[in-house]
């Protein structure tokens, strides 16, 4: 059983801004916005046909029913299914990797985001002349190009994927979030920084550099330094693969992945979610703690140069792409099976949607409902 650290303060929707009958029927229609997707949630990974350990390669959980919430001045003010139960949140995992970055910027583990990888994570994974260019700043944006096979699975599994911040997230056939580029002719690397490409490969790569530099796996970093300090529960959990087990400084630990595309990720709650959306909504401050520093909150949200509405791995409200009603300052954690923790810091509002197929729609009926 897990239980959640501190209570939220609930406060009626009319108080709160909100047209109270209006909101209701939002809620309504999240409710009833269900992904079209079995409970069996191995029904949308990739099933070894284009390679070997293209397939489920970590733990995976059934999902539950749709559930959510809407968070205005730090308070609840409207909420159904369940809250408290973790679940499986897809590439919405790749959010707490960014966070985990900042902690490492913030200690000085990362002197510099434009500093090449290979200054610090000595690895092997970064030694080739074409990785060896790669930066910190390549990774968090997803324009590395890092070229090479991890826990098993090759880069090019996922080159030529095609995924975009007004996609639901959904499967497409065999792949998560859009569709994967063909073992039969993976397209040209281009140098590190000139792509933009939506790659898991290249993001595990991430979260085990990450882990080399803390020398710690990276559940522990995440629960010390940023889930205890907001009052998260003591239930979320975060899994790697079979394949995924590295020795560190004489341990044996297991690096993370950065969604479930071949299984693991992040299983959390709703309301650890919200409490994570509300943490950056909030800067980094929790409670007067500067749990994140107000600058790497600031450097996640810049749009990156060759993909205006995507940050540190975070998706950003670039020309409306998650929001036509929210400003151009909302972002959002974002995964398969419509997982979403969007922040809309003009509007003072948070809100998580899970199992949700048209999360735009429902954000937007949401806002909508404001006075």
């Amino acid at each position: 059983m897990t239980t959640q650290a501190t209570a939220w303060r609930r406060v009626a929707p009319a108080d709160a801004g909100f047209d109270a009958a209006a909101l209701a029927h939002a809620i309504e229609l999240a409710q009833a916005c269900e992904i079209d997707a079995p409970r069996d949630l191995r029904a949308m990974l990739p099933d070894g046909s284009r390679h070997s350990n293209d397939r489920p390669l970590g733990p995976l959980k059934p999902r539950g029913k749709p559930s959510g919430l809407v968070v205005r001045e730090g308070c609840i003010v409207a909420e159904y299914g369940d809250l408290e139960t973790p679940e499986v949140t897809f590439s919405a995992t790749k959010s707490y990797i960014s966070a985990c970055a900042g902690i490492a910027v913030d200690r000085g583990l990362i002197r510099d985001v434009d500093e090449p990888v290979a200054a610090t994570v000595r690895d092997g994974g970064f030694d080739s002349p074409h990785n060896r260019r790669i930066t910190w700043r390549h990774l968090l944006q997803q324009t590395s190009e890092w070229e090479g096979e991890l826990f098993g699975v090759p880069d090019w599994i996922d080159r030529g994927r095609q995924v975009g911040s007004t996609a639901s997230m959904t499967s497409r056939g065999n792949t998560i979030g859009g569709s994967a580029a063909s073992s039969q002719s993976p397209r040209t690397l281009q140098a590190p920084g000139t792509f933009w490409e939506y790659n898991d490969v290249r993001v595990n790569r991430t979260a085990l550099a990450l882990l080399h530099l803390f020398g710690r796996p990276l559940p522990e970093v995440l629960m010390e330094t940023v889930m205890r300090p907001i009052g998260a529960s003591d239930g979320w959990q975060w899994h790697g693969y079979q394949t995924s087990w590295v020795d560190v400084n004489g341990r044996r630990v297991q690096s993370v992945s950065g969604g479930a595309h071949w299984g693991g990720g992040l299983w959390i709650s709703t309301l650890d979610h919200a409490r994570f959306g509300l943490l950056y909504l909030r800067k980094g401050n929790w409670n007067g703690q500067q749990v994140l520093s107000e600058n790497w909150v600031r450097a996640s949200m810049t749009p990156c140069a060759i993909k205006p509405e995507y940050g540190y791995l975070w998706w950003l409200n670039h020309a409306g792409s998650i929001s036509a009603v929210a400003g151009e300052h909302a972002f959002a954690a974002r995964g398969a099976g419509g997982n979403i923790v969007f922040v809309e810091p003009a509007m003072d509002v948070v809100i998580v949607l899970r199992w949700c197929r048209d999360t735009k729609a429902v954000i937007d009926s949401i806002l909508e409902t404001m006075s």
